[in-house]
């Protein structure tokens, strides 16, 4: 059984069709890149999975259980996590609490009332900032941090609720080189609990990342296979050359 599977995706906006007929199964333990020209529907598609967007047609399935019609919320409390590509840390608070924060998001009202989550949390918040090389910044503000720090914060914070799934919409961009290879270097480690879905334009990224990867052409799956089969997929090419 898949950890998720998203049948016949549509997502039509009047007359626009941004979905059409999509498809995509993540496996356990696998890290699944989703890519294809602007405008093809990757971030469409990675909304409608995480509930962001109400589909038109098709279902979605997790772990075994139809979630097509469930909120986000429920999406995210069944072990999804998603981090949208703009950046959405809290810049007026202290690194530390934006990821104390994301651990008592999942927290029963009386722990909080009683301010003893912050005790009983901290090792909980240091583990995550020291696996995400934030722990030095543990007291600064989280708007002081550099773009690919506050990238690395928030992949922190979804990280935080052990998701059984990540959904990742173009992580590296507006990286430098060297903060999208420290960016591969961080998310690897994750892969023995957690699968992890990203869209993201940095082909050479995504190559590196990924057992298996889809390719959309206009709301549709163009191709799927591994990285080897993606690059040499006459295909792929045409539709990169012809639309990229």
């Amino acid at each position: 059984m898949a950890l998720l599977e998203a049948n016949g995706i549509r997502k039509v906006y009047g007359e626009l069709t941004a979905l059409d007929g999509a498809e995509l199964t993540v496996e356990s333990n696998q890290f699944h890149g989703l890519i294809g020209p602007n405008g093809s529907g990757k971030t469409t598609l990675l909304k409608c999975i995480a509930g962001a967007e109400t589909v038109t047609a098709g279902t979605v399935w997790f772990m075994g259980d139809e979630i097509t019609n469930n909120s986000a919320a429920s999406r995210a409390r069944s072990g999804m996590s998603l981090k949208f590509q703009i950046t959405s840390v809290f810049d007026l608070l202290s690194v530390y609490d934006n990821v104390l924060l994301s651990l008592q998001a999942d927290q029963p009202p009386w722990p909080l009332i009683c301010s003893r989550t912050r005790r009983d949390l901290h090792s909980g918040v240091m583990n995550i900032l020291q696996q995400f090389r934030l722990a030095a910044h543990a007291d600064a503000l989280a708007g002081e941090l550099s773009h690919g720090q506050k990238q690395w914060l928030e992949i922190g914070m979804a990280m935080a609720p052990n998701p059984k799934l990540l959904l990742l919409d173009e992580p590296t961009a507006g990286m430098s080189p060297e903060e999208r290879r420290v960016t591969g270097e961080l998310l690897r480690p994750i892969k023995s609990t957690c699968s992890m879905l990203i869209v993201e334009h940095d082909l050479d990224f995504i190559k590196d990342m990924s057992d298996v990867i889809t390719v959309l052409e206009q709301g549709r799956v163009l191709e799927r296979g591994t990285p080897r089969h993606i690059e040499s997929s006459e295909r792929v090419q045409e539709v990169y050359v012809t639309r990229v």
